[in-house]
């Protein structure tokens, strides 16, 4: 005798393993993203404290920015691809109302810092290569630390609309003119205010975004006048320590900028529609996050004195180990 199944029950059955099929690879993309995001900037301030402690203390104004820069990114993505991944795998109910507002707040800050961080980082780098600018490079130690106070402080009052509309999720439809995060939503209630906070996000990010831009074409011509300077000498060590210097900053700026204009094309769609696609929001949040989750490997890679504190790091490790195999040999 043979079995019938309804074409119901096997379109029902096909959706489900496509449903979780999509479910899983979200989930498996969110985990990778997120825990090496979280080593790799974690490494990068290991580095850095070991630095600062060791007879070579003296930190340039550029690895105060790469540190700062590492722990902005570090926290961005324990508030928001942590919380996102726990809710992918069905983990929900995470936060209450307050929870919700100090971590969208505290997301929103340190995104904000990451795109003004890496666009301090490149004007530092132009000005420290600047040929005709002497006081400007003497005087550029002393503005890291202000100028980490006034981006700080900048991006606390651009986003401090952000707790006002950050609540817990409720049971029932998705209001319109809100933002589902999983764990959190951002309600704005009406669409003015939906298209005010859009508008003042993207506007100060296209700000820093043009001028980070502008500085690393000064850097690339200066690179490329050097370079046609000395093509006929030996460069010296100073002059290889500033051009890998200059390297990363602009591989740093090239890759914000390409997930910036990815982060910006969702957005703008997103700003144009009601009610927001969960798939959408999604591919935001990874492409907004994939700054954060690679920019400390190429810190590393390119960063000669990181990369031999975490080399030392593992040979200390690795020594014990052998000590202890050949003993028992």
């Amino acid at each position: 005798m043979i079995t019938v199944w309804p074409t119901s029950v096997y379109v029902s059955s096909t959706a489900t393993l496509q449903m979780d099929l999509c479910v899983t690879i979200k989930g498996v993309s969110f985990l990778l993203q997120t825990g090496l995001g979280v080593l790799g900037n974690a490494l990068v301030l290991l580095a850095y404290v070991h630095i600062a402690q060791g007879a070579d203390h003296k930190l340039l104004p550029t690895d105060l920015i790469l540190c700062h820069l590492a722990f902005s990114n570090l926290v961005l993505l324990l508030t928001r691809c942590v919380p996102q991944t726990m809710t992918v795998f069905g983990l929900h109910d995470l936060l209450d109302d307050a929870g919700c507002k100090v971590v969208i707040y505290l997301y929103r800050i340190t995104r904000a810092l990451s795109v003004c961080l890496t666009c301090m980082l490149s004007v530092f780098q132009a000005a420290t290569l600047a040929p005709d600018a002497p006081r400007l490079k003497a005087a550029l130690p002393a503005l890291v630390l202000p100028s980490f106070a006034g981006l700080w402080l900048l991006n606390m009052a651009v986003c401090i609309a952000a707790p006002f509309f950050s609540i817990a999720p409720r049971n029932g439809t998705v209001p319109a003119f809100t933002l589902n995060l999983g764990f959190c939503h951002v309600d704005f209630r009406d669409y003015l205010s939906y298209v005010i906070n859009g508008v003042a996000v993207t506007v100060r990010d296209f700000a820093f975004v043009l001028l980070m831009l502008l500085s690393s074409g000064y850097i690339l011509l200066i690179l490329h006048r050097h370079s046609r300077q000395v093509r006929s000498m030996r460069r010296g060590a100073a002059q290889g320590v500033e051009t890998r210097a200059a390297k990363t900053v602009v591989t740093l700026v090239v890759l914000y900028a390409v997930f910036f204009g990815i982060d910006n094309v969702i957005w703008i769609y997103m700003l144009t529609v009601a009610k927001v696609s969960p798939v959408v929001a999604d591919m935001r949040v990874f492409f907004s996050s994939s700054y954060a989750f690679l920019s400390p490997y190429f810190i590393i890679s390119s960063n000669k004195r990181i990369k031999g504190k975490l080399v030392c790091a593992v040979e200390q490790q690795q020594s014990p180990v052998e000590t202890q195999t050949s003993n028992e040999k």
